[in-house]
């Protein structure tokens, strides 16, 4: 498995994304489902197994169960190397309290180490941006947290350029957790220059859009059981269109939609790792696959103009 550096940390550049352990992301409606313990111990085995070293989880990832679950595998495991990330900013359950005010933020990082059953967190992100909380707020308290020793270092997630820009004046951020996909080129804008600009690393989030460049949804056809589609809609309903549809056939018609779309992103130099969320262990072959087989040049300018 190739390494690479965030925040002077060493992270596999494929991450294991938990986000389904317990739960469909941070959704509150959804606390309880997902995958459970025993499914989330395999996936975790066969990632360790397969050189992944890196967990990306959230406090709120199934109401707190995606990081009792990696507690419980650590405890278990005892796995030497692990680099684990973990974020703040969404409730914990419904109705409940959210942000990044310093108090809360500190509070969040001690409830994080005791759910992963640790002393420190080599990552921490925030998870979103709060426009009721001064950045500069936040990132002071963050800096206490590192001075403390209980996070190794810390970036920003869900931002866009303006947003970025501002963070970078105020606190040490190191890195950008965003979504990033062939379905989803927003952050080529502004934050990826951004991240150049300052040094900053890049982590992308959702790289197979839901699940939309597996091939698994087809057109005019209802979405598989149990798929994002049939879950969690919101993010990609317009992705529905005849022009997505075409795009992918294409894409199929050149090889394995999702091989081709991490080999893509890991062929962008200004991408430090990709997060990968597999459901059951054989799906981190396209991922695996994707890193031992890297695509020419003109074979990612193509994907490029494809999906441009």
């Amino acid at each position: 498995m190739d390494r690479a550096y965030l925040g002077g940390i060493a992270v596999s550049r494929i991450v294991l994304g938990c986000g389904n352990f317990g739960g469909i992301g941070s959704a509150p409606e959804l606390f309880g489902q997902g995958d459970t313990l025993e499914q989330a111990f395999a996936v975790m085995d066969a990632a360790w197994e397969a050189g992944i070293t890196t967990f990306d989880t959230a406090d709120a990832y199934g109401g707190g169960r995606s990081e009792s679950f990696i507690g419980e595998w650590l405890r278990s495991r005892r796995p030497e190397g692990i680099v684990l990330e973990t974020k703040a900013f969404e409730a914990m359950e419904a109705g409940a309290d959210r942000g990044l005010a310093p108090a809360r933020v500190k509070r969040q990082v001690e409830s994080s180490l005791g759910r992963l059953g640790v002393d420190r967190v080599d990552l921490f992100l925030t998870h979103a941006w709060d426009p009721d909380v001064p950045v500069a707020e936040t990132a002071g308290a963050l800096d206490e947290l590192v001075a403390e020793g209980k996070i190794g270092a810390y970036g920003c997630s869900n931002v866009d350029g303006e947003q970025l820009t501002e963070a970078i004046g105020a606190g040490a951020f190191r890195w950008v957790q965003n979504s990033y996909s062939l379905l989803d080129r927003d952050v080529e804008h502004e934050v990826l220059p951004l991240c150049t600009e300052h040094g900053l690393g890049f982590m992308p989030f959702s790289p197979l859009a839901g699940g939309w460049l597996t091939g698994k949804y087809r057109r005019a056809e209802a979405p598989p059981p149990g798929s994002r589609m049939t879950l969690r809609p919101g993010p990609y309903e317009t992705l529905q269109t005849d022009e997505t549809f075409d795009r992918l056939e294409r894409l199929a018609e050149l090889g394995d939609p999702a091989r081709l779309a991490l080999a893509w992103l890991l062929g962008e130099p200004r991408v430090t790792s990709i997060v990968v969320g597999p459901r059951r262990p054989e799906q981190l072959r396209p991922a695996l696959d994707a890193l031992g087989r890297p695509l020419t040049a003109p074979q990612r300018d193509e994907l490029s103009a494809l999906f441009g």
